[in-house]
């Protein structure tokens, strides 16, 4: 049975994507999502020190027609925390989180969408790792640390993901609010892997998306030491708290 949707609401952590952010939005706008699914824009600028807030800000007015809700905190706080504001905003049935960077395609969101209203699917995870989508070729070491960490979470949460550090996750909204998410910077990945995984009955699918990653020049933020605080994410939320 197919299910209806009236609203995907796209949520936006931001920080210091001041060059990049108009780009993302435009993508954004050149999306017709499937059924007559209208958009929610939630951009999270998480005390950005560069332009962002006049890029969002100058955007949002020479673009009015533009669904955008725009929200800041007062200190950085990290992506997690972004995502914590932008989730807790949402007012779509659906949500999908998007990077402000350029690293993921917004034209699969309608992908992402089809196993939700093919009546399938609950949450759906966009893996980098499967499909024949273009995905750049970048760092061996960074491609091992996923694997390392979706194989540890896999162990602990009996999914067989591909990628549970990418960033195009789909969830029901009102699944998503419901959990009681802490982490705040980049452990929210491994944590509601670990939580969503518990939801009674809940329909996890992953289908294979695009990855035009981006090189530490070109801003990427990510580094080992995240790669660390993952493990002990992982740990955590599926042995030690599981609340």
């Amino acid at each position: 049975m197919e299910k209806k949707i009236r609203t995907l609401s796209i949520v936006i952590p931001a920080y210091n994507e001041g060059a990049t952010i108009h780009r993302i939005l435009d993508r954004i706008a050149e999306v017709t999502l499937r059924d007559g699914i209208g958009k929610e824009i939630i951009i999270v600028n998480d005390c950005s020190t560069d332009n962002t807030d006049e890029a969002v800000r100058a955007y949002m007015k020479t673009h009015p027609e533009a669904p955008i809700r725009y929200f800041m905190h007062e200190k950085n706080m990290g992506k997690g925390a972004a995502l914590h504001t932008a989730i807790a905003k949402a007012t779509g049935e659906y949500l999908v989180i998007q990077d402000a960077d350029l690293e993921y395609d917004p034209q699969e969101y309608n992908d992402l969408l089809a196993p939700v209203i093919k009546g399938f699917a609950d949450v759906v995870y966009g893996s980098r790792f499967v499909g024949s989508n273009p995905h750049r070729i970048l760092f061996f070491w960074h491609t091992i640390g996923n694997n390392i960490l979706t194989f540890i979470s896999n162990m602990f949460t009996n999914l067989n993901l591909t990628d549970m550090e990418t960033c195009y996750k789909l969830f029901e909204t009102r699944t998503i609010q419901s959990l009681n998410l802490k982490e705040k910077r980049f452990g929210f990945e491994p944590e509601v892997t670990a939580k969503i995984s518990r939801v009674p009955g809940i329909r996890i699918y992953e289908i294979g998306i695009s990855y035009y990653g981006r090189t530490y020049e070109e801003g990427k933020k990510i580094n080992w030491k995240d790669g660390v605080r993952a493990i002990y994410c992982v740990l955590k939320y599926n042995i030690f708290s599981r609340k």
